[in-house]
């Protein structure tokens, strides 16, 4: 007959528990491999389905907003060719023979026709409407500077100084312009 002696006893149990831990780790790896490998796929499943439908929503947003935009640029456009001086001087006919009044008027046209077309500023580039906002203020400038040359004495006069001026360099819209076509070109 063996003896047992108590440390025996404890070293077989140590031996069958450690056997028992073996067995077990052997049994949960893989589960736990399994585990992981199928939550990596369902997270990347699910936000592949979110890309998805973020992408769906903004290409519809995109279909409804386009219009918008480009009728948006097509007012822009419209102004731009409305203060373009060589068009306004011709439209906008002088009211009497004082060219401080004549000045005055073109001015406030090209102001009023800037304030019905404010609101298309949110269809635009911040950089854009800063281009049209200096196109607009320079052709203001042009038209007040020519009225201090010492050429003009009459209304009409102012009209033949801005006139003759432009045929040496572009216009300010003529610019503004061509940006515009640029940043259109752009996201079309």
């Amino acid at each position: 007959m063996e003896c047992f002696t108590f440390a025996t006893i404890k070293i077989k149990i140590i031996q069958m528990n450690a056997d028992k831990v073996l067995e077990l780790l052997f049994y949960t790896l893989p589960a736990l491999i399994t585990g992981g490998v199928a939550y990596y796929l369902f997270t990347a499943y699910f936000n592949d389905q979110q890309n998805t439908r973020r992408w769906l929503l903004q290409k519809e947003n995109q279909k409804e907003s386009l219009p918008l935009r480009l009728q948006a640029f097509e007012r822009m456009v419209l102004f731009l060719e409305r203060i373009n001086p060589t068009k306004l001087l011709i439209r906008i006919k002088p009211l009497s023979d004082d060219k401080h009044d004549y000045e005055n008027l073109v001015i406030a046209q090209i102001e009023q026709e800037f304030e019905h077309n404010l609101t298309q500023q949110i269809y635009m580039t911040d950089e854009c409407w800063t281009i049209i906002i200096t196109a607009k203020n320079a052709t203001i400038q042009m038209i007040r500077k020519a009225n201090m040359s010492d050429r003009v004495d009459s209304a009409d006069k102012l009209r033949e100084v801005i006139l003759s001026d432009l045929m040496e360099k572009a216009t300010p819209s003529s610019a503004a312009l061509s940006y515009l076509k640029n940043e259109l070109n752009g996201f079309l």
